[in-house]
């Protein structure tokens, strides 16, 4: 098993910005930990971030957000890619559509993505669905994704799970299994 952890959507207007997520501060500390022991693991990781353009359908429904070149569609100062990460832009909920991931994460080898990031219920399901379809396993760490409201979270979650057969557990679970599996080798 290849994995590869994607960062949906942790950008300025998430957390700070147009469409601040209130309940996003908790999972910062998460997702860093997860994306710092992936590089340590060997684990991509591929931030998947909105640039929209003022043509965008999406804009209708939520307003400007995540606007290409603007700050409100840079990643968070806590959770900068490193220059081994992998960043790419997306303007609809799902990180595959016209992204190129699919071709990315094929020629890494990966067979499974690690989903983390905002919005449970919206863009982290669509990019599940998307990888899905293309016959990726997903794991969904709980504990770094999250939504507008906790119904919002608890629906995402179990729809994930439910429909997309995502593995779903805690950011600890992942990061120990890399340890095991690390142990082993060395052994």
């Amino acid at each position: 098993m290849k994995q590869a952890v994607l960062v949906v959507d942790m950008l300025n207007d998430f957390v700070t910005g147009e469409l601040r997520c209130e309940r996003a501060d908790p999972i910062i500390p998460k997702i860093k930990t997860l994306v710092e022991e992936a590089r340590k693991n060997e684990v991509p990781v591929v931030y998947c971030n909105d640039a929209h353009l003022p043509v965008d359908h999406e804009l209708k429904r939520w307003g400007p957000h995540g606007m290409k070149g603007t700050k409100g569609a840079e990643v968070i100062p806590e959770l900068k890619p490193a220059e081994t990460d992998y960043v790419l832009e997306k303007r609809v909920y799902s990180a595959f559509h016209g992204t190129g991931l699919d071709n990315l994460l094929g020629d890494m080898g990966v067979d499974t993505v690690i989903i983390t990031g905002l919005h449970t219920n919206i863009c982290d399901r669509h990019t599940a669905a998307s990888a899905f379809f293309r016959g990726y396993q997903i794991i969904v760490p709980e504990d770094a994704v999250e939504a507008f409201t906790q119904k919002d979270q608890e629906e995402g979650l179990a729809y994930l799970k439910d429909v997309y057969m995502a593995d779903v557990r805690k950011t600890a679970d992942i990061i120990e299994e890399w340890r095991t599996q690390k142990a082993r080798t060395k052994a």
